[in-house]
């Protein structure tokens, strides 16, 4: 069998959500809006959602994810992924409470030997 595998750009743009103090980002969170063949509609990945230290607790990464999940039903997402590493509890709590379900494992594999 003589398959060739072929390939073609797909559009994804990311948006950045953040907040700054004194000059210092101190919470965020990516959006990325990307595409594929098997629906119509884009879908999310929230990446990266991280909040100092000093200031967590606060509501300060609910109030970033729900502005994510705003923005991602604005877009006209069908859905919204998000990861997460197994030892942020807290962070999964915070999911299920915004409405994720856990789907399954993330595999990763780093490019770079630097990571």
């Amino acid at each position: 069998m003589n398959l060739e595998i072929n390939k073609k750009a797909i559009k994804a743009e990311g948006i950045k959500f953040f907040i700054e103090e004194e000059g210092r980002e101190v919470a965020r969170a990516f959006l990325y809006i990307m595409n594929n063949d098997l629906h119509k509609e884009p879908f999310g990945l929230l990446e990266d959602l991280f909040v100092d230290e000093s200031l967590r607790g606060q509501g300060i990464g609910t109030e970033l994810l729900n502005m994510v999940i705003a923005e991602a039903k604005n877009q006209k997402c069908y859905k919204l992924v998000a990861t997460s590493r197994h030892e942020r509890q807290i962070v999964h709590k915070i999911y299920e409470k915004a409405g994720f379900k856990n789907f399954g494992i993330e595999f990763k594999m780093y490019l770079n030997e630097n990571e």
